[in-house]
């Protein structure tokens, strides 16, 4: 294979400098393949004489980190991943995008490729390769992620803002309506609360759009989101809520794509991204919610409050679980606020038990969601479980907008348990005869005295958030084993809710390798074992015939050889947190390597396990190559630090090497194999 001729010579005489090129690796869960795809590409280019840095975008943050001098210097830049990258500062340099897998696969092709790949001007987005192999994001997924990550913070600290000053400064007013006195330092409380809440859907729609279409995108969607949640500018009573922002998001993101691709003259070029794209994007944006789509908003709005009106005389049951639907269907939407507006309306005709159906459903979503990030821990990220206390807390006064984060992420799972829970609900106070005197909902508004039939009130609230919350639960399990998106994986070794932004900082620090230290816990037989990988593998964990044929089978196998090292506490468990891990995208490497890994409080510390294959499991690699080199890399929910990700990454770089492969596959016994991988380090 001909080497790529390098560039110009850069001074006096005949000798021209070598090629330089830059490689940016990540995956989305940032583990094996980050680092499997960056050894590759340093491998092939130092093959064939190219200077060649690459930065690893792992989980434990990004390591050899490209500096400005690294790219003033470099004739192209090789994007090998499978999740969003920021390309801003590779402005000016020939970018090839790919999936990681390619890089993996084939990384002598990518850097012939990148010398006559296309150069970055600077404008595009953070980008997600153009193809790639693997179980890879949907750019529309990773865009919905990226602004629900930067809404949660406003959700949270809004609700509970006006939760807190409900609490202590509110009281139900003779005339109606659950208040806190205007000058009162609560009113204050409550003020800034309810500025992050009217922030709140601008924020969701414009970090979707900053996602697809980069800065210039940012303020169109959020101006974009704005609109939509102001239904006065398009004479609705209510605005669209976090669905209209999800709309305008998308629309401002594309939207800037298709004008980043028009022609300009080079004197405007240098104008378009903070002048000319910003205001023609968001003029054009704002128009066309205002007259094309703000308009059936509004017309379905009113038609949906006369079709209430018309119900009045029908079954309480049936009123109660359609008003229970629609208060849950958008958490503040326009559906929402016609059955809220609906309900507040009659209070002052003496009708309260239509208010009372809606208060009955409004705590339904939060706290049902809330109580599903309890029932099983494992299918949230940690930043999900965080959201979802502060969803019961905002449940219990009332808030149904604390659901939104979840509705957001999930809206195919969590918007039909949402509903079906609201139904219940609202039919429940139907047929009990709940009244609520405000026009509020939740909890609260029962301790402050403005509800009757209080003892149903709660039953109709605890039945409906329980339905929502183990309706959820089940439709995510379902959704996570077909292989849909989620928000985060349950079991993985790492979560991934930010597609966006994430990372820890700083880089890796070298792991050591720690050999016989003896002081495994195995009644002194630490010693006699042998111990490498930081003591958390020893003879106990290995075996060096693989009796499995498939890779369900394999697990189980690789779970019951863990179980001999005395750290495993429920094998049943392991395994299913293995292959939730695996539902994400493979853990086979290629090159005959499998390390699948969960983190799981199945085990109640660390613990590695190694077996071998002699025919292979087959294991969806990139290379379609079968795992006769099976690791396996067990840690508890709360273990602390980062060293499993270290030893996946140091076990992933060190399997580069065929020598080191071909030890392993050479060691005749399991303290041979022992030996070969104290070279790991």
């Amino acid at each position: 294979m001909t080497s790529p001729a390098g560039p110009p010579p850069t001074g006096g005489g005949d000798e021209q400098r070598r090629v330089r090129l830059l490689a940016v690796t990540a995956c989305p869960t940032g583990i094996a393949h980050t680092y499997m795809a960056a050894e590759k590409l340093s491998q092939a280019a130092e093959s064939r004489g190219i200077d060649m840095k690459v930065e690893t975008q792992g989980s434990i943050g990004a390591e050899n980190v490209l500096d400005d001098n690294d790219v003033r210097q470099a004739d192209g830049v090789i994007v090998a991943a499978d999740k969003d990258v920021d390309l801003s500062r590779f402005a000016g340099k020939r970018v090839l995008t790919v999936g990681v897998a390619e890089g993996i696969r084939h990384p002598e092709r990518l850097i012939e490729r990148v010398l006559s790949a296309p150069v970055h001007t600077g404008g595009g987005a953070p980008t997600a390769p153009a193809s790639g192999g693997g179980k890879e994001r949907s750019a529309g997924y990773r865009a919905l992620m990226n602004g629900v990550s930067y809404m949660i913070p406003f959700v949270v600290v809004g609700g509970l803002l006006i939760a807190i000053s409900l609490s202590l400064g509110g009281h139900t007013d003779p005339s109606g309506g659950l208040v806190i006195p205007k000058d009162s330092f609560w009113m204050d409380v409550n003020n800034i609360g309810v500025i992050g809440f009217t922030l709140m859907v601008p924020i969701l729609s414009g970090y979707i759009a900053y996602a697809i279409g980069d800065r210039p995108a940012l303020v169109p969607g959020m101006i974009g989101g704005w609109i939509a949640n102001t239904g006065e500018l398009y004479d609705s009573k209510a605005g669209a809520g976090f669905i209209g922002a999800i709309v305008t998001g998308f629309l401002a993101g594309y939207l800037v794509l298709w004008i980043k691709k028009v022609k300009v003259p080079k004197f405007v070029q240098p104008i378009m991204p903070i002048i000319v794209i910003p205001i023609v994007a968001t003029t054009a944006l704002g128009l066309f919610f205002i007259y094309v789509i703000g308009r059936p908003i509004s017309w379905v709005f009113e038609h949906l409050t006369d079709w209430l009106g018309g119900m009045t005389g029908t079954s309480a049951v049936l009123l109660g679980a359609i008003l229970g639907l629609m208060i849950a269907f958008d958490m503040g939407g326009p559906v929402n606020k016609t059955a809220f507006l609906f309900g507040a309306g009659l209070i002052a005709t003496g009708n309260q038990t239509v208010m009372g159906m809606c208060a009955t459903a409004i705590p339904v979503m939060p706290l049902g969601q809330g109580l599903a990030t309890l029932l099983r821990r494992r299918l949230y990220s940690e930043q999900e479980r965080e959201t979802g206390f502060a969803a019961l807390f905002m449940g219990c006064f009332g808030i149904s907008e604390g659901a939104i984060p979840f509705a957001a992420a999930r809206p195919a799972q969590v918007i039909p348990a949402n509903m079906l829970g609201g139904a219940v609900a609202g039919a429940i106070a139907g047929v009990a005869g709940v009244e609520d005197a405000v026009p509020h909902g939740g909890p609260i508004v029962a301790v402050l005295g403005a509800v009757s039939g209080v003892p149903m009130f709660f039953v109709a609230v605890v039945i409906g958030s329980v339905v929502t919350a183990l309706t959820t639960v089940a439709l995510v399990d379902v959704s996570r084993r077909r292989g849909a998106p989620a928000l985060a994986g349950a079991g993985a070794a790492v979560s991934e809710p930010v597609p966006v932004g994430a990372g820890v900082g700083g880089a890796m620090e070298s792991a050591k390798s720690v050999a016989g230290v003896g002081s495994s816990g195995e009644a002194g037989e630490a010693g006699e074992a042998g111990e490498v990988l930081s003591g958390h593998l020893t003879e106990r964990t290995v075996r060096v015939r693989l009796e499995a044929v498939d890779k369900e089978a394999a697990i189980r196998e690789m779970a019951g050889l863990l179980a001999r090292g005395g750290r495993v506490v429920d094998a049943d468990e392991l395994v299913a947190a293995a292959l939730r891990r695996e539902e994400q995208g493979t853990t086979g490497l290629g090159e005959e390597i499998a390390i699948p890994h969960a983190k799981t409080d199945a085990v109640s510390a660390p613990v590695v396990g190694f077996a071998r294959s002699d025919e292979g499991v087959e294991w969806d690699s990139p290379d379609g190559t079968k795992a006769r080199l099976v690791f396996m890399i067990a840690v508890p929910e709360a273990a602390a630090g980062d060293e499993h990700l270290r030893i996946l990454s140091l076990l992933s770089r060190r399997l580069m090497d065929a020598g080191f492969r071909e030890r392993l596959l050479a060691a005749p016994d399991e303290a041979a194999v022992v030996e070969v991988l104290r070279e790991v380090g």
